[in-house]
């Protein structure tokens, strides 16, 4: 069939774009919302009256699983205060799902991305989903330290002694037992709508059990820096503060250097240049 003649333009693969239809009535591209430097295609559908996103990844992506798992099993506090869209339908052989579409814009690179309620709203909103399930997780530590050196012996521009020192640190390290709980994995404003005044959530493609603090390693190393009230907002509304008692400083070595491998792998320049400063910030802690 001409690609240009299917109601998705050929964005998704045949099998994809059937499943789509069987759940979908009359579905018409509004808008392609891909990142674009991965192969996930984002669309937002408008089918008869309502409007929804499907989103579907290529063979070797695994965030579309993740994604599955999150709605399926752990999204449900969020759904019912209205604060992150119901699943629709998913097919994880095909590797794709739809979820109702949410209104709002993102938050990042908008005023509301250093507005306090923004954050106290992300905190609370956090807690729930975190909330729902604790595992003590003997191997998480482990494997997140491997992981990280895994990323260094990739390809990556990484400075010799910053690679250095920090593989000097990872082995040096000696994991314990820590609680894992349901995290978004990539809680911070790109991932957050505001309507109004009402902060809602997307894309939990990195969804997995993790340390509770995990999820705020990017808004610390990002949004709350020089800006205590982001922080103390977003405490405030998750009720605590998850960090107490974690290996806050591996945490924030491992993200930094993930960072900056990953970014250099997918050509998002300024995202790696991030994750360099994150990983002297990081080695600088110790």
């Amino acid at each position: 069939m001409d690609e240009s003649a299917r109601w998705d333009e050929g964005l998704l693969d045949e099998t994809q774009a059937h499943f789509a239809l069987q759940h979908l009535t009359d579905p018409r591209i509004v808008d392609d919302m891909s990142w674009g430097l991965v192969d996930t295609k984002v669309l937002h559908v408008r089918d008869g009256g309502r409007d929804v996103v499907v989103k579907a990844a290529g063979p070797a992506g695994h965030h579309i699983a993740r994604e599955i798992t999150a709605h399926e099993s752990y999204t449900g506090p969020l759904v019912e205060r209205d604060r992150t869209g119901r699943l629709i339908a998913a097919d994880r052989a095909a590797n794709v799902l739809i979820t109702e579409y949410q209104t709002g814009e993102l938050v990042e690179g908008t005023p509301y991305e250093f507005n306090p309620d923004v954050h106290a709203q992300a905190g609370s909103m956090l807690r729930a989903l975190h909330g729902q399930a604790r595992r003590l997780d003997e191997d998480y530590e482990h494997l997140a330290t491997a992981k990280a050196i895994a990323w260094l012996d990739r390809e990556h521009r990484v400075e010799v002694h910053a690679e250095a020192d920090a593989r000097l640190v990872l082995n040096a390290y000696r994991p314990r037992p820590v609680e894992t709980v349901p995290t978004h994995g990539d809680w911070q404003p790109r991932n957050w709508l505001i309507d109004g005044n009402h902060v809602r959530a997307i894309d939990f493609g990195r969804f997995e059990f993790r340390p509770p603090a995990t999820d705020l390693a990017r808004l610390a190393t990002q949004q709350w820096k020089g800006d205590s009230s982001l922080e103390s907002a977003f405490l405030d509304g998750y009720g605590g503060d998850p960090r107490d008692g974690c290996p806050w400083s591996i945490e924030l070595l491992r993200e930094a250097i993930g960072t900056a491998v990953w970014a250099y792998q997918v050509s998002d320049i300024e995202f790696e240049a991030h994750g360099h400063r994150l990983l002297g910030e990081a080695l600088a802690r110790f």
